[in-house]
């Protein structure tokens, strides 16, 4: 019999297969995005019911035969089964997946993505911060993986940094306020809107979910961060229309 694989990780993803099966989508820290098989995990009283759900967090063990991936066994941390009780904290923790089932890819380090998911998680269930400040500094940072995002830092056109007072996504950043004059798509923005992101970007995922922000502030970093998803994710997240409904 083949060695059984451990991970650590979220299923991100489930959906059912046949009539007692699911295939879930893990992500790990050892092995990056991998989907797997769940044998009977729709069968009621199955030890694995709970496990296959999305949201869960912890201990997954696999086999591997005929080209994929078997969960036999799992200890379960975290289910965040808290999130389940708002509407808007669900929606946003299923955007949260969707956006890292569409950045990840298989065999590949993937534990800062499952670092900011855990830790973005942690932050909706506490409720100390709007959850759509959540999930702005969520879409930010999981750019910034990546390592495709704007640049906040200097002006995109000249260089200086100072004065930044203009966004445009056609310059894939900021601009000074000289710079901003002549170009066409330049959002205005605040200091303090500025230093949100700035803060954002360079921050480890710790410390990130650890200030907020006024509603002038929210209002604008919602307007550079929807501009900033439609340059960067060309499809269509399901979660998000109706959670920009709730929003």
């Amino acid at each position: 019999m083949a060695d059984q694989i451990k991970v650590r990780g979220m299923v991100i993803s489930s959906s059912p297969i046949g009539e007692n099966d699911k295939r879930v989508v893990l992500l790990t820290k050892e092995k990056g995005k991998i989907s797997a098989f769940v044998r009977g995990a729709r069968r009621p009283g199955n030890h694995l019911m709970a496990a296959s759900d999305s949201f869960s967090f912890g201990i997954f063990y696999l086999m591997y035969g005929r080209d994929a991936y078997t969960v036999v066994n799992a200890e379960i941390s975290n289910f965040f089964r808290e999130l389940t009780s708002d509407l808007q904290k669900t929606y946003t923790a299923y955007y949260f997946l969707e956006l890292a089932e569409y950045f990840t890819v298989e065999n590949e380090d993937e534990s800062m993505m499952l670092n900011l998911i855990y830790a973005s998680f942690s932050a909706l269930v506490k409720g100390r911060i709007n959850p759509r400040l959540i999930r702005y500094i969520f879409e930010l940072k999981t750019l910034v993986i990546n390592g495709e995002y704007p640049e906040f830092f200097a002006c995109r056109n000249c260089g200086t940094k100072e004065h930044l007072t203009g966004f445009s996504i056609f310059h894939d950043g900021i601009l000074c306020k000289n710079c901003a004059k002549v170009s066409k798509d330049v959002m205005e923005i605040n200091g303090s809107t500025l230093y949100a992101l700035q803060y954002i970007v360079y921050s480890d995922i710790k410390n990130l979910f650890t200030f907020v922000v006024s509603d002038e502030v929210l209002t604008e970093m919602k307007m550079v961060m929807a501009r900033c998803m439609h340059a960067y994710v060309d499809k269509k997240m399901n979660s998000l229309e109706i959670l920009d409904v709730l929003d």
